[in-house]
């Protein structure tokens, strides 16, 4: 009786243990990129959509891009992160950048490929590559704007209620005269209430 009553303890222990082991998200689905996302209390795509859409139409209304007679070109810098959140604020740039490329008024210089550009004059300037076809230095096009900008936040928490705030500011600065010449921002803020979540 007593071995019957301590297999039945064990394999209920057994099963005990196995609900509280680690889980594992096992079955995935695509999803709508632009549903609104807001699983957690921290910066999303949604949050960066929303951002980034608002402050691409302000730039491109400015009379720098707007009244422009010929294309104007961007080079896109650093987006500081003055939160306390892991952000890739790369991330959030290079779509700044994609949704003014696709604005067709706006051409980009890119400083990530600077370094490869160099390699590569060095390589066609190097006897392998023919006379007609080489590029070298000389001929690059200059930027006549940076972008650059700040992400600042604000958390409030008081009891049950938390509060998220966000601040994007960015800025179009004339490489000539230094200039800022178009500034904006978007803030967007988020509450919460925590819950009591059971076993």
């Amino acid at each position: 009786m007593n071995t019957k009553w301590m297999l039945t303890a064990l394999v209920a222990s057994m099963m005990a243990l196995s609900a509280c082991g680690p889980q594992a998200f096992v079955k995935g689905q695509y999803d709508d990129v632009d549903r609104e996302n807001n699983l957690n209390d921290q910066w999303s795509e949604t949050d960066m959509q929303k951002a980034v859409h608002d402050l691409v139409g302000s730039a491109l209304n400015s009379a720098s891009i707007s009244q422009a007679k010929k294309m104007p070109v961007v080079m896109v810098t650093n987006l500081q992160n003055k939160t306390s959140e892991h952000i890739d604020t790369q991330s959030i740039m290079d779509m700044v950048r994609v949704e003014l490329m696709k604005s067709g008024r706006v051409g980009f210089i890119d400083k990530e490929a600077r370094e490869d550009i160099s390699n590569e004059y060095d390589y066609q300037n190097s006897g392998k590559v023919s006379q007609e076809t080489k590029k070298g230095p000389g001929g690059q096009i200059g930027a006549d704007y940076i972008i650059n900008g700040r992400l600042d936040s604000i958390v409030q928490e008081v009891g049950k209620d938390k509060s998220v705030y966000y601040k994007l500011t960015m800025n179009m600065t004339n490489l000539k005269t230094s200039m800022i010449v178009w500034s904006d921002q978007k803030q967007i803020r988020k509450t919460y209430k925590k819950k009591t979540i059971g076993l």
